[in-house]
């Protein structure tokens, strides 16, 4: 199978002001800051991005934003899936005529779903649209996990669905994607520790909340990496772990959010009830990322 999406995405947080309200100017800037550090796409409305605090007329509107703001230059990839079928329909539909390049549906979550009731609804809403369809298997979110066999089948089976972001955190379950599957679906892994080690053993990219923050960093560990360079790239990947295992170590999205403040771009506050960082957890961040470039203050 011939992918065309590859590489390190962007799973991007979405920026609010002090009334909770979307922050559009700002999410420009993340969306340049991303692509003008080389990353090869980027993704709207992700978990990274708040998707659950978010109604549907904000997500389009965030879609919309990220697509105008870049502008062709890469990839945009837009999580459209939902409660419902009838809904995840909707947004999917609706995105594809803004114009995203790849849809990703997450599956139903709050009510676990049977895999069968799972696997209909994928079916469903992918056959609803004709651009690609990249599955988001989340089980801790959902209670379902999309094994191997099951992603297999509903590859050979629906045309656009062409890759898998899997953030089971399930190493063995990852590598039996790249390497017994990689000919009919895309491997992307959704765990951020696992970045390195998923491109070392040929996954197709990866889906990084942690890319708002050190984007140039993460796209030269994949560059080298596809480059050849294995030990430049272990070195790049020893640098920059510590502030991915930082953000990681403390509750992630407000981390995505304070990390991008103290390099100067503020995203604002999580939406409510998520808080922000503690005073504790933020030094933590804070220290990683002085480590890393000597100049956070």
């Amino acid at each position: 199978m011939s992918n065309q999406l590859r590489g390190v995405l962007t799973a991007l947080t979405t920026p609010f002001t002090q009334d909770e309200s979307l922050d559009v100017e700002t999410l420009r800037l993340i969306v340049d800051r991303s692509i003008d550090a080389g990353v090869d796409g980027v993704v709207a409305a992700g978990s990274t991005g708040e998707v659950g605090a978010l109604s549907s007329e904000e997500r389009l509107l965030l879609i919309e934003t990220v697509i105008q703001q870049a502008n062709g230059r890469v990839p945009v990839i837009a999580n459209t899936g939902a409660t419902s079928t009838a809904e995840a329909i909707r947004l999917s539909q609706a995105a594809e005529k803004l114009g995203a390049d790849v849809l990703m549906l997450v599956t139903p979550y709050y009510e676990p779903l049977t895999l069968e009731e799972t696997v209909t609804y994928i079916k469903d809403v992918a056959r609803s649209v004709t651009i690609p369809v990249m599955l988001y298997n989340i089980p801790a979110v959902t209670g379902v996990n999309l094994d191997p066999a099951t992603v297999r089948a509903l590859a050979e089976d629906v045309e656009n669905i062409r890759y898998i972001k899997d953030s089971s955190a399930n190493w063995e379950q990852a590598l039996q994607l790249i390497h017994h599957h990689s000919d009919v679906i895309g491997t992307f892994i959704g765990w951020d520790v696992y970045l390195y080690s998923a491109l070392i053993e040929g996954a197709a990219g990866v889906m990084a909340g942690t890319a708002n923050v050190v984007p140039g960093e993460i796209v030269d560990v994949s560059r080298r990496i596809a480059e050849g360079d294995l030990q430049g790239a272990l070195g790049q990947w020893k640098k920059v772990y510590p502030v991915i295992d930082a953000l990681l170590s403390v509750p992630f999205i407000p981390a995505v959010k304070a990390g991008l403040a103290l390099q100067g771009l503020p995203a604002g506050s999580p939406r409510r009830p998520t808080a922000d960082l503690d005073s504790d957890d933020l030094n933590r961040v804070k220290q990683a990322l002085s480590a890393l470039y000597q100049t956070v203050g």
